[in-house]
């Protein structure tokens, strides 16, 4: 299996990913650290002593499968809504969206995997599309526009380099940092146990709704064909950095309530 997933990354081309491999293992790294005990050996049942992290781009890759088998799956990475929206008016407009989307298929997979009548290899794929995509959500440009398909459509310069909005906030702005995603992880981990909690008892709608308004700040700051680099990392670093330690500890929240 392990082969399979290696395979299917080298093949994966130009594909927009969510925080690139880094920040979804970041935000992994940082969900097994607050594991409950029963949560971690529910885990150890379903895939034995491999870490969140070694899966936790696996719905990326599959991207490139040959076979098409997956391509239903890839609407599932986002959702698109008009920016500045009211909260209750963004609520409402993020429940009627038609059809499967990162906001229906983060609760499909939350109860596949508390489906204990499932077969395993089912279980184990909830697993998996969960862990990534609670990392999507918290990327803000996956709660973007349709018209520029999530930033995806703006034309920015990172330093020298050309590229997209949304690959920055991808990539470049993770890679930046140069950290190997365990280092991050523990960097990051620090939080106060009272932030935790508050953190961690908000709704996915309240989640959702936090990064639709940071997506707001981001193309507010982003003008099209701009050259970004240390002045933009140094307005938006603190917010990358909470974006991916809340994305671990929500994710670690729900796998505790999954696999209570």
């Amino acid at each position: 299996m392990l082969a399979l997933v290696l395979a299917l990354w080298l093949l994966k081309g130009e594909k927009a990913f969510a925080w690139g491999t880094t920040g979804h293992r970041v935000v992994a790294a940082i969900a097994q650290n607050h594991l409950s005990p029963k949560a971690r050996l529910a885990l150890e049942n379903l895939i034995g002593r491999e870490s969140l992290a070694m899966w936790a781009n696996w719905p990326d890759f599959i991207k490139s499968d040959t076979t098409h088998t997956w391509d239903s799956t890839f609407k599932w990475h986002y959702v698109d809504l008009p920016g500045a929206l009211p909260k209750d008016e963004f609520i409402k407009e993020l429940k009627q969206l038609p059809g499967e989307n990162l906001y229906t298929q983060i609760q499909v997979m939350v109860a596949r995997l508390k489906d204990k009548t499932l077969p395993r290899e089912q279980r184990v794929i909830a697993l998996r599309f969960l862990i990534h995509l609670v990392g999507d959500l918290h990327q803000p440009l996956h709660v973007g526009h349709a018209e520029d398909a999530g930033g995806n459509k703006i034309t920015e310069y990172w330093f020298d380099k050309k590229t997209n909005l949304h690959a920055i906030w991808d990539g470049e702005l993770v890679d930046f940092q140069k950290y190997s995603y365990t280092e991050y992880a523990a960097i990051l981990d620090i939080a106060p146990a009272a932030e935790v909690t508050v953190w961690q008892k908000s709704s996915l709608e309240d989640w959702f709704y936090e990064s639709h308004q940071l997506a707001d700040k981001v193309y507010a700051l982003s003008p099209p064909d701009s050259r970004l680099g240390y002045k933009y990392d140094y307005i938006f670093q603190q917010d990358l950095d909470q974006q991916l330690l809340k994305g671990g500890l929500r994710l670690a929240k729900l796998l505790n309530e999954a696999l209570n």
